[in-house]
């Protein structure tokens, strides 16, 4: 959970940087998207890469990646950044959830007779 938040800031920051350097430099600013999208999406492309070796082709991993890469290749650089940045936010509010649950789960499980 830790890891990802870091991840998320990061990316963030880098995302941030990118949009204020997009109206001074066009080099600064893919560079800038791209380390942005490898520190928040570089995870999910290998998990993606891995899964489709399993034989797994469909998955969320597999569909967010080709989403963004597919905005990467049509020159939507912010898009595709923003979309597996928000999937990262996402994922992390569910994982926050279920961890929740799991938790109010077991208390009740200790408090019956």
């Amino acid at each position: 959970m830790k890891k990802r938040r870091r991840q998320i800031i990061a990316g963030s920051i880098f995302f941030i940087l990118a949009i204020i350097s997009g109206s001074y430099n066009e080099i600064a600013e893919l560079v800038l998207f791209s380390v942005s999208y490898v520190i928040v999406g570089g995870e999910i492309v290998v998990k993606a890469v891995r899964n489709i070796s399993r034989g797994q082709v469909f998955d969320e991993n597999f569909l967010m990646s080709v989403a963004t890469i597919g905005a990467f290749a049509i020159g939507e650089y912010p898009e595709g950044v923003a979309v597996m940045l928000f999937y990262m936010v996402g994922e992390t509010f569910q994982s926050y959830a279920v961890d929740k649950s799991r938790k109010s789960i077991a208390s009740l499980m200790d408090i019956r007779p």
